[in-house]
């Protein structure tokens, strides 16, 4: 993309891109299009699928629609832990110690099943002592 002012020209961006159709002045925009709303659903399910959660393009449409109420909790459980990075201390404290996704959710998974926590709190705050980490000043 360039503008053109007079005799200058200011490149403002820059692109590439493969495909085996022709590229002419009346084809090019959809051409970009497409090829960004490529890259963005890759990027949106590699994500997920990469980072810890049980999450695949295409869950199938199963019996009933199961398939679908399925990748349905898997997209909810990405959304509250995106949240619970970005408004919870405790939580991004631990997800920073602990980088790795699996790792955390593994740890999660095996105090949960051995021992009862009466809230999310009280998990997080097992959780930093026995870490033996400084808890965030913005937490009670």
């Amino acid at each position: 993309m360039t503008i053109q002012h007079a005799s200058t020209v200011k490149i403002t961006f820059r692109n590439a891109r493969v495909t085996q159709h022709e590229i002419s002045r009346t084809t090019v925009k959809d051409s970009l299009l497409a090829g960004t709303r490529w890259k963005m659903e890759n990027e949106n399910n590699n994500l997920p699928k990469t980072k810890g959660y049980p999450f695949e393009h295409n869950f199938g449409h199963g019996n009933q629609h199961l398939a679908v109420f399925l990748l349905n909790l898997n997209l909810l459980a990405f959304l509250f832990h995106t949240v619970l990075d970005l408004l919870d201390a405790k939580y991004k404290l631990l997800r920073t110690e602990l980088r790795v996704r699996k790792t955390f959710f593994d740890d999660l998974r095996a105090l949960t099943r051995y021992m009862f926590f009466e809230s999310w709190e009280h998990l997080m705050d097992f959780m930093i002592a026995k870490l033996e980490l400084t808890r965030p000043l913005d937490s009670s």
